[in-house]
């Protein structure tokens, strides 16, 4: 009777271990959840914050610095993913064609040039002039903007609208729906959403998955 005593003190002290452990690991669990949700990203409809990054000539650019602007296009993407080299020119074309109608496209470049040094400081200034660009190039030193936004790849697109003082994003994810070419788009993702947002028509698609790179995270 005694060893059973002895037998049934242990069993239940670990059963308290076992249950303490348990709702150890869950608290934990709980915590990591939260601060994922806590770094995801805007949605439609919240404000974006402003920024102020350096652009390829040296300056310091902030959407602030737009004061007509009635949004903007603003593109995570960089020099060295073929998904972003392919959209290139078709980055070239929303921006000339949507600037002077209230929505400049501004570029951030959010690699890590020590993990891709093709997306260097230097490399983009180079591709900038070699590829034309008619719009600033940025780069997000330290990494702190592309998370704000959520950006997971290269290019991810968000399009903003001033809205009694505020950026409200409006728009997220691909350019339009084939990458590979130009010439068999079918859906034209930003350029519809931005010709909406001129008209005062409610954007129709507002959130595609964004097709490219991973973006490169300092290690």
């Amino acid at each position: 009777m005694k060893h059973l005593k002895i037998l049934m003190a242990a069993l239940i002290a670990g059963i308290g271990l076992l249950s303490f452990t348990t709702t150890d690991h869950e608290k934990e669990g709980s915590q990591k959840t939260n601060t994922s949700a806590s770094v995801k990203g805007y949605e439609v409809g919240d404000e974006a914050a402003d920024f102020k990054l350096k652009n390829i000539d040296g300056k310091m650019v902030s959407l602030s610095d737009y004061k007509r602007a009635k949004g903007f296009i603003v593109v995570f993407t960089c020099n060295h993913c073929p998904y972003a080299k392919k959209y290139e020119d078709r980055i070239v074309e929303l921006d000339k064609k949507f600037k002077n109608q209230g929505y400049p496209l501004i570029a951030v470049n959010p690699n890590d040039p020590n993990v891709q040094p093709e997306d260097g400081y230097q490399q983009m200034i180079e591709r900038a002039k070699q590829k034309g660009f008619t719009f600033p190039y940025l780069v997000d030193e330290g990494q702190k903007v592309y998370p704000l936004y959520g950006a997971t790849k290269t290019p991810h697109v968000f399009v903003l609208q001033k809205e009694n003082g505020k950026n409200i994003v409006k728009y997220i994810g691909a350019i339009d729906n084939n990458y590979e070419n130009p010439n068999d788009v079918s859906e034209y993702y930003v350029q519809d959403a931005v010709n909406a947002l001129i008209k005062s028509e409610p954007v129709k698609m507002t959130k595609t998955v964004a097709i490219g790179c991973t973006i490169k995270v300092k290690k």
